[in-house]
């Protein structure tokens, strides 16, 4: 499927830095019908590089990899210690009020709907964002906000389940929005739009931006 061919935005002997199209895996899932991924289509150029994070199927954006086990290593680390920047871009249903913020939910599998996840103070693992609103349009039923989403954890689905959470689902997400804002938008309005982190072999601070499609 070329449209969900990633597009390389920075290759060298120690990372790549991809745009991961929606509609496409970040690794390998279960079943012959989910090996097309993001990690088996880099490494038929760069059988070295290896995956550091994921992006959800449905999101898209810019996502680092990279090449060979030291280099995993040390980004993985650097994602560990929260020492990477990631910034991302969501069409969110309704006005929100605040101009900016934080959403302070633990986070936890909801087991009966996995892939689900649910807010669970007791058992949960601590997931924050911050948020920040860019724009907002449309009245009535209509309502739209466009927000900048920092993940300071990187908890499984936390954009989407923390901006749903305040009331706030995004734009065609068929987890976590009604039913109608998916079959009225063709995709998750979620976008990897800013990626900024310290080269793991030379230290030079290194930042990408990705246009953001919607």
């Amino acid at each position: 499927m070329p449209h969900l061919e990633p597009r390389i935005v920075h290759v060298d002997d120690y990372i790549i830095v991809a745009e991961k199209p929606a509609g496409l895996l970040s690794v390998p899932g279960r079943g012959e019908h989910k090996q097309d991924c993001l990690i088996a289509r880099i490494q038929r150029a760069y059988p070295d590089a290896r995956i550091v994070h994921r992006l959800d199927f449905d999101t898209s954006g810019l996502i680092v990899l990279a090449r060979g086990a030291e280099m995993h290593r040390r980004l993985s680390m650097a994602f560990e210690k929260r020492q990477v920047d990631k910034r991302y871009v969501a069409l969110v249903h309704g006005h929100v009020l605040s101009q900016g913020g934080e959403v302070d939910l633990p986070l936890i599998v909801d087991w009966p709907n996995r892939p689900r996840q649910m807010v669970d103070p007791v058992n949960g693992r601590r997931a924050l964002t911050n948020y920040r609103v860019v724009e907002r349009s449309g009245t009535g039923g209509e309502a739209v906000s466009r927000v900048e989403l920092e993940p300071v954890t990187g908890r499984s689905h936390q954009l989407r389940v923390h901006m749903m959470t305040i009331g706030h689902a995004i734009l065609g997400d068929t987890l976590y929005a009604p039913p109608q804002s998916a079959e009225r938008h063709p995709r998750l309005h979620l976008h990897a739009a800013m990626l900024a982190f310290a080269h793991p072999e030379t230290g030079r601070p290194m930042k990408f931006v990705s246009p953001v499609p919607f």
